[in-house]
């Protein structure tokens, strides 16, 4: 896939992401994604197709009040794209390590998307 084309399409998901939009999100991914998130070296969340993706999509909208991924960076490789990006999220509710409602998050971490028939197939993200 063309490089400008897999980076217009992270972008839209991004837009997406950040206005809890899920439906809008999903319209950009393949029937078969593969969803995984690494959080200290380890998966934490992992998901295979577009019923899974959506339940820990609406699971995690329901986490937040506000969030927002901004992108400070891109790399190309093949058929996939990475993006560096700041993460800033209020959260909505208590969370069992002890951050509560109305806390700020921020944090820095990375993407990797893999396309398949100009779909995204793949995210990775890492914090």
């Amino acid at each position: 896939m063309n490089p400008m084309k897999m980076r217009d399409m992270v972008e839209k998901y991004v837009i997406a992401y950040n206005s809890f939009d899920i439906e809008g999100m999903i319209a950009l991914l393949h029937e078969e994604i593969e969803f995984r998130n690494f959080s200290n070296g380890s998966v934490d969340v992992e998901t295979k197709g577009i019923e899974e993706f959506w339940g820990i999509a609406e699971q995690s909208k329901s986490l937040f009040s506000h969030r927002c991924q901004t992108i400070v960076g891109y790399s190309f490789e093949d058929d996939k794209l990475q993006i560096e990006l700041d993460y800033e999220g209020i959260l909505a509710k208590d969370l069992p390590n002890g951050i509560k409602a109305g806390e700020k998050i921020q944090m820095k971490g990375k993407s990797v998307f893999a396309f398949k028939n100009d779909k995204i197939a793949v995210i990775e993200d890492y914090s």
